[in-house]
């Protein structure tokens, strides 16, 4: 078991599993931590806690310093200008006629590197824009790709459900999630039902998948011909938690049977 501490970086949605070291960090706290991007402010999000090694990619980087107001000033500073580099990189890019619609842009803390996410259906020689970025702000420029879901984990919004989406809330990563998982919960198959805001079906699909499947398997498929002790007849609806099923035996109608669990 190995000391870890969560950390979240809010502008990216990123979160890293770090090594405490000698910090007495408490949830809240901001932090300053060595990303793939260099120096970048973090709040953490789980305190100190016990974790198994094949849990983690070893080694654990760890936290550089508790952020100091300077470093929470300078911060604010980088956002602020980030904002301002988005509106110019709209601008250019509108200009250079290329298909990319931003989302936001980023510097990391020491302002080595402006980072700039945007969404777009084909792929975007975007190397005349990058140099012109490189010109105008003096620093590393990085234009990074995104696809739609991660578009609406950094932007966040409502889901069909009321709530704040997962994704922008709690969601780290984002798991594989099919049509059969709505198939398999007797979901209308209705776009408007089962995509989210980002156009992809709803991540939540899969939270319950697994109770559905286990719950299904000693029940005959809709569809299927049944042996039954009236006759043989065509399965036409089932229900996985009264643990029934009905079937269609002809002139004798639609009769509901239940599943002995075995």
């Amino acid at each position: 078991m190995i000391d870890v501490v969560v950390v979240s970086i809010k502008h990216t949605g990123n979160t890293y599993y770090l090594a405490p070291g000698d910090w007495n960090l408490k949830k809240g706290d901001f932090v300053v931590i060595e990303t793939e991007n260099g120096l970048q402010i973090g709040n953490v999000v789980k305190e100190k806690y016990k974790e198994k090694s094949e849990n983690l990619v070893l080694p654990l980087n760890k936290i550089v310093r508790i952020a100091t107001e300077a470093d929470l000033n300078n911060s604010n500073e980088n956002a602020e200008q980030a904002q301002k580099a988005l509106v110019y990189a709209k601008k250019c890019s509108s200009e250079l006629e290329l298909d990319m619609n931003f989302v936001d842009a980023y510097y990391n803390l020491d302002k080595s590197q402006l980072v700039f996410s945007f969404v777009s259906d084909n792929r975007v020689d975007f190397r005349d824009l990058a140099k012109k970025l490189a010109q105008k702000y003096k620093t590393r420029i990085e234009l990074r790709q995104i696809g739609v879901r991660d578009k609406a984990k950094r932007v966040g919004g409502l889901g069909p459900c009321g709530l704040f989406l997962c994704c922008n809330t709690f969601l780290t990563d984002f798991n594989s999630v099919s049509i059969n998982m709505a198939k398999n919960q007797l979901l209308a198959l209705n776009p408007s039902k089962i995509n989210g805001v980002c156009g992809r079906l709803l991540c939540c699909l899969g939270y319950e998948n697994d109770l559905y499947t286990d719950l299904r398997k000693d029940l005959p498929k809709i569809g299927m011909v049944a042996d039954t002790e009236l006759g043989m007849g065509k399965v036409v609806d089932v229900d996985i938690f009264k643990n029934t099923y009905k079937v269609d035996l002809g002139e004798k109608g639609i009769i509901e049977f239940v599943k002995d669990k075995k």
